[in-house]
């Protein structure tokens, strides 16, 4: 059992926003490092007033909102391609075209771990939009649907706006929210 006010794990945020790990124990160098925290020993360079507390992830939209709304969008895309097209059959006319894109965008989300920032352009939103793109015409390719250079540019232009449309629209907002 650990003194009262020791955890095994302790976790900083230094004022460069890299994270510091430390490791207490039960042993007398976890006492000299608490009472050195208090009295501002500088220990191998950086003084323990350097240190943070680490702040949790801000909270936004739901991650399970966000994915729900890429799904939303890669359907309209999808239907809006049928409409264009004048094919019968919508509802399973829209789901066979929009299964490809939906794999790409979950095998986007998954390499990027997209639910870590889910509305980050950068960090979310482009794997998810070329994820998207990318694996999608490979699945449409490999089961033998229509991948022709004209609809290739429209998928990437199209999904490209959705995908990363809201994505800044927020961002825009929040930014001026905090201003």
């Amino acid at each position: 059992m650990l003194p009262s006010g020791l955890s095994l794990v302790r976790s900083f945020r230094l004022h460069n926003g890299s994270r510091w790990d430390r490791t207490a124990s039960c042993c007398p160098c976890a006492a000299a490092n608490k009472a050195g925290a208090l009295a501002g020993i500088k220990l191998g360079g950086m003084s323990f007033r350097d240190v943070q507390p680490a702040k949790p992830p801000t909270r936004g939209l739901p991650v399970a909102a966000v994915a729900a709304a890429d799904v939303i969008l890669i359907l309209v895309f999808a239907g809006i391609g049928r409409d264009a097209h004048q094919r019968g059959d919508v509802l399973t006319g829209v789901l066979l075209t929009a299964w490809p894109f939906l794999a790409g965008a979950a095998l986007g989300w998954t390499a990027a771990r997209a639910w870590r920032h889910p509305l980050s352009v950068r960090r979310a939103g482009l794997a998810v939009w070329l994820g998207s793109v990318a694996g999608g015409m490979a699945l449409r390719a490999l089961t033998g649907q229509t991948v022709v250079l004209p609809f290739v540019i429209v998928a990437l232009l199209s999904l490209g706006v959705l995908l990363l449309g809201y994505r800044l629209v927020l961002a825009f907002l929040n930014r001026r929210r905090r201003a």
